[in-house]
């Protein structure tokens, strides 16, 4: 069943499925730009190209937000840029995923709903090995968002990963595009789910997180107000002393 909630996304019942798309350079993309398409033609799933949306990288906070929350899944599909997601992929992550709503005290917003990364590399799988020219296992780069994921109380999926984007077959690729259509679509049935472990819950205490600037700002400000009263009191009754 089909329940739309807004024109603009779609949203298959039970199975939100909202697609973030981030390549810098379109035209010369191999994989990625196939897998956006491929993504487009799945039904029930929210797709938005972050470079398309966001040209100016004024991101919209609220309307990204509430794309969260309609989606039980968020996918993040890029090639790795430096041991990395590309900058708006990544500046959307530093301004959506707010403290307080995302994370921290109050920040409950995505517990419970699923991360995948479907990432490429130009690389081959061979180089990333002690050996090779990266020096370390690809696994080792997911940390940083296995960590994202589990800050924010979801669960992060085993990524699916195309090693060789530059100089991989056709055959190849087509696979790759049909296998993530084919996992987009059948979500959340998956064969493994069963078998992924539920997210680990990491609490950020209010006493780790220092007052903004603006708050800061503020307590002063009233500080300052309070000192004035007082000394304008203490004038007025020496006068009338």
């Amino acid at each position: 069943m089909t329940t739309t909630t807004s024109p603009e996304f779609p949203v298959v019942e039970g199975r939100g499925v909202y697609v973030l798309a981030a390549h810098p350079h379109w035209r010369d993309s191999r994989v990625n730009r196939r897998m956006l398409a491929a993504a487009r033609g799945v039904p029930g799933v929210d797709v938005n190209d972050l470079y398309g949306s966001y040209p100016d990288f004024a991101i919209d906070v609220e309307a990204e937000q509430e794309r969260l929350r309609r989606a039980s899944l968020v996918v993040l599909v890029h090639p790795i840029q430096w041991y990395s997601m590309p900058a708006l992929q990544k500046l959307w992550l530093d301004d959506v995923l707010a403290y307080g709503w995302a994370y921290g005290p109050g920040g409950t917003a995505l517990q419970g709903k699923d991360l995948w990364l479907a990432a490429t590399t130009g690389s081959p799988e061979s180089s990333y090995h002690p050996q090779g020219y990266h020096r370390y296992f690809f696994d080792a780069f997911l940390p940083p968002y296995e960590q994202t994921a589990a800050l924010c109380g979801m669960r992060f999926l085993p990524p699916l990963i195309f090693h060789g984007a530059r100089s991989a077959s056709e055959a190849d690729v087509a696979s790759h595009v049909e296998t993530f259509a084919q996992r987009l679509g059948s979500y959340p049935d998956w064969p493994e789910m069963d078998e992924i472990e539920a997210c680990v819950a990491c609490p950020v205490p209010e006493s780790d997180r220092p007052a903004d600037p603006d708050d800061i700002g503020k307590t002063v400000g009233k500080a300052f107000h309070a000192a004035m009263t007082r000394g304008l009191s203490v004038a007025t009754a020496d006068k009338v002393a």
